[in-house]
């Protein structure tokens, strides 16, 4: 007997399935739209209709699978018939039921899984309406498992209504049976078109006393468009004809005495009585439930806080775009300073801020183009029948200018800005998924080079974009092959010549192509999942390399660690910084971080307290670059800098550019007023020396020191004879 779980009574729901001539029919209309329904509103590869029997699934609709059955011991709707809620995986890897399942091991791969059972009348439960994804989600919501529940509700009225109209041999009994008592209305009909039976569901539901109704055409309640049809039906079957619509059921419109029309359910059947042909009708009134599969039609399509079109609905629209080769351009939108909003404001603010937006897209934006939010703070505008460059740069700076207008959020002024990344289709073969990352390359383009801009795809980007993955890839597999290493630039008092410190910087030496240019790598380092890990490596490494050369005579000797923007990401950035200095018995003032204008500005607010602590501890921070950004000035008063580190590109200048000369004068006597001190880099020359000299720079570091070394070439310039003879 296998393992899996049976309901008590699954000899009674076997027998009630079985009744039902479910199992192995063809294709049918209704079950086929609820589940391409619930794929399109859960964005999901795979939603079924699975059958369970003794020992095996049946699946009676599917989207997103080739099989047509599987073994129930491997069912996860076996799971989902046990109870009455709905029956949710959010990660199969992770769950110890299913972590060996061949469906998540192999092929299709499942990782999400969410089902509910179908019910008959009298409480069996069938089988479920699931829905599947290959990735985990921990985010089902209740309002998700609602809309599971309805659609799974609409599937088990089919099933009622199928098993009705199933007992043909009982038709005639039944419907004299339950006529004064049913809820829906029950009318019969003779072979002439004439209502012989009319019950008082069917009263209240056309208006009709059955006195008035009894003897009457059905066109009574017959909309005029389709009394022809219906006649012609009629008159096929009685004549011999093949029925259409016998055993089943459909939806059309009725109407009413008072001339309004409303949607019905139809089940219709037949019998002979007397040698006269007869037909029964049952008639739902399907308003609340037509109702609903608009809203959840709406809901599979539209965004729940904007009311803008979905990610489905988007790529829906795109995929029909490209299928007629129409041109047609996208505009991908990215919220600046959104984050921002969240953080100081409140969600609640965030979500007054996304609508807003989206109603001055949609007002901006032609009503027969799309209006899409993509997710988060991203929105799409896709434009059909125009693939002009300039009319797209020209829509995208009018989107960002309607979108950095002020908003009043409580009586307090909110704004934002945002960038725009331009795909253009032209009839070549591109996907949905092409076009929208062709969109992101350019947006992320657009929010490097500033923010605020309007940049437009070309191919160079995706060019860009494979060598840093591949550069990416690379770095991951120099990660675990410890190619890293640490070099050393030193740093001297300008004053005297004597060594006060080095710049902690790393190096990839790359097995075949030896030590790799630091600019070819660092930008991806700094972007990706290895940041974290590696900006705790660096940190490590230098502080116990300091403490070493502390210890071998360098007392004062100060250590400067360059910062990546993610770091500030961890929970406790602080608390590792000082937990590493006690590692290795190193004063604080024996540190100083290095972090540039970029690294603020991505994190303004996760910033500021774990650096005012450190500094508070009497840890250096440095404020690297100074003069190459936009709002230095700001961020001296603000942060906790004790140093300014002058760019090389102003030192290396110096002695030819009056300009340079200026900016280095103005940055000394900035850093005189704030109390900070002044290291320039670059230094490549006496007379570059002696100008920063004259400037009043305490320090300097360059080539004319010396150039970024391993630890054991720093120590045998610095510490001499003795440092090595310890080695």
């Amino acid at each position: 007997m296998s393992d899996y779980p049976r309901p008590v009574n699954d000899g009674a729901r076997i027998r009630a399935l079985d009744a039902l001539e479910l199992m192995g029919s063809a294709p049918e209309r209704e079950f086929d739209r609820v589940v391409q329904m619930a794929a399109r509103i859960f964005d999901v590869p795979i939603a079924l209709v699975s059958l369970v029997h003794r020992d095996h699934q049946f699946f009676k609709a599917r989207v997103g699978l080739d099989v047509c059955e599987m073994s129930r011991e491997l069912s996860f709707c076996t799971h989902a018939i046990m109870g009455q809620t709905v029956f949710v995986v959010a990660d199969a890897q992770q769950d110890e039921r299913f972590s060996a399942n061949e469906l998540v091991t192999g092929a299709p791969h499942i990782r999400f899984y969410a089902g509910f059972p179908l019910f008959t009348a009298d409480g069996h439960a069938l089988g479920s309406l699931c829905v599947i994804d290959q990735k985990p989600r921990h985010d089902f919501s209740v309002r998700d498992e609602q809309i599971l529940k309805d659609l799974a509700a609409l599937l088990s009225e089919y099933i009622d209504q199928r098993c009705f109209a199933r007992e043909g041999h009982e038709v005639r009994s039944r419907f004299r049976h339950i006529a004064a008592t049913s809820p829906d209305g029950i009318i019969c009909a003779n072979s002439r078109n004439l209502i012989t039976s009319w019950n008082e569901a069917a009263e209240t539901l056309f208006g009709y006393s059955a006195q008035e109704a009894i003897g009457q055409k059905l066109d009574l309640i017959i909309p005029a468009p389709m009394r022809g049809s219906h006649a012609a039906g009629v008159a096929r079957v009685v004549g011999g004809g093949a029925p259409r619509l016998i055993g089943s059921s459909v939806n059309v419109q009725a109407l009413r005495r008072d001339g309004s029309q409303f949607p019905i359910e139809l089940s219709l059947s037949q019998w002979q009585e007397e040698g006269e042909r007869y037909f029964g009708a049952i008639i739902r009134d399907i308003t609340a439930r037509t109702e609903l599969e608009q809203q959840l039609k709406h809901a599979a399509e539209h965004d729940y806080l904007t009311g803008l079109a979905n990610r489905a609905r988007l790529k829906r629209c795109i995929q029909e775009a490209l299928a007629a080769q129409q041109p047609a351009t996208l505009l991908l939108i990215d919220l600046d300073g959104f984050k921002d909003v969240n953080d100081t404001l409140g969600h609640s603010a965030g979500d007054f801020v996304l609508q807003v937006v989206a109603a001055r897209l949609r007002r901006a934006v032609p009503v027969e183009q799309l209006v899409s939010r993509l997710g988060g703070d991203e929105f799409v505008v896709f434009v059909t029948g125009s693939t002009d460059h300039e009319q797209a740069r020209a829509l995208g700076l009018e989107l960002i200018g309607v979108i950095e207008e002020q908003i009043e959020f409580d009586d307090q002024p909110i704004f934002i800005g945002a960038s725009v990344g331009v795909a253009i289709h032209c009839g070549t073969g591109e996907s949905d998924e092409q076009l929208l990352g062709n969109a992101d390359l350019a947006l992320y383009q657009a929010k490097s080079d500033g923010r605020h801009l309007v940049n437009i795809f070309n191919p160079e980007l995706r060019q860009t974009a494979s060598r840093k993955g591949a550069i990416s890839s690379s770095m991951r597999q120099a990660w675990e092959r410890q190619e890293f290493e640490m070099y050393y630039q030193p740093q001297v008092n300008l004053a005297d010549g004597s060594l006060c410190g080095a710049e902690a910087l790393i190096r990839w030496n790359h097995p075949t192509q030896g030590v790799t240019a630091p600019a070819a790598f660092l930008p991806v380092l700094e972007a990706g999942l290895l940041a974290i890990p590696v900006g705790e490596w660096i940190l490590r490494t230098a502080c116990q390399q300091a403490a070493q050369w502390r210890s071998m005579g360098l007392s004062d000797f100060r250590i400067g660690v360059n910062l990546f923007a993610a770091q500030f990401r961890t929970r406790d950035f602080a608390g590792m910084v000082e937990a590493i200095l006690a590692e290795f018995n190193l004063p604080p003032s024996a540190l100083e971080l290095e972090i540039t204008e970029n690294t603020i500005l991505r994190n303004e607010q996760r910033i500021m307290q774990p650096l005012h602590y450190l500094r508070a501890l009497g840890v250096g921070v440095a404020f690297d670059d100074f003069g190459t950004g936009f709002a230095s000035l700001s961020m001296l008063k603000d942060y906790p800098v004790s140093r300014l580190k002058i760019d090389r590109s102003f030192v290396s200048g110096v002695d030819r550019s009056l300009r340079d000369e200026a900016i280095i004068e103005a940055v000394s006597r900035l850093a005189a007023g704030f109390q900070l001190e002044v290291i320039a880099e670059g230094i490549e020359t006496h007379e570059q020396a002696r100008l920063m000299r004259h400037y009043a720079c305490d320090e300097g570091q360059g080539y004319l020191y010396g150039r970024p070394m391993r630890a054991a070439d720093f120590t045998r310039r610095y510490l001499g004879q003795r440092a090595v003879a310890g080695e």
